[in-house]
């Protein structure tokens, strides 16, 4: 009977133990993100704010800034969290301190939204432009969404002769 315990145990309980690392797992390397992202833009003159390495690209503050609205559309759509007008969340000519705490704040108000999420919801599947998909894949996109904009900028800085910091990873 022990025997049969135990492999229900493992069976069971072991999945649903390990289901609920997923988003502290998630937040762990979201602060790594955030720190290293705010690094590249604190490396980043501010009179270079407006680079661009060729005229189809963004300049080094709207990449930021993309970044940043993307953050907010994906947690307030599909964590619930609060919808934000991104408008008249900083001014329409932002100021390199104001884009850095813009993002510190986006990044803070997602992981405060996500600390807040039950586990079980991230099988949930919900409607994205891209067909139906789980809040994990959403969860995964966030992360790799900021990631795919934050090498960009990292050429930007490269360009520019900056080195850029040292990677923060996990």
């Amino acid at each position: 009977m022990k025997d049969l315990l135990f492999v229900l145990i493992i069976l069971f309980v072991v999945p649903l133990q390990s289901q609920d690392l997923v988003i502290p797992t998630f937040l762990e390397k979201w602060e790594n993100s955030k720190t290293y992202l705010v690094d590249i833009a604190e490396a980043m003159p501010a009179e270079k704010y407006n680079f661009k390495p060729t005229e189809r690209q963004k300049v080094f503050k709207d990449q930021l800034l993309h970044i940043k609205g993307n953050m907010d559309w994906l947690c307030s759509t599909y964590f619930g969290g609060q919808k934000l007008d991104n408008k008249t969340d900083i001014n329409s000519t932002p100021t390199k301190e104001e884009i850095i705490k813009s993002l510190i704040d986006s990044f803070d108000r997602v992981g405060t939204i996500l600390k807040n999420t039950p586990s079980s919801t991230l099988s949930e599947k919900v409607e994205f432009f891209a067909g139906k998909k789980s809040r994990l894949q959403i969860l995964n996109l966030l992360q790799d969404h900021v990631t795919h904009h934050r090498g960009q900028l990292i050429v930007y800085l490269n360009l520019n002769n900056i080195e850029p910091p040292k990677y923060v990873g996990w």
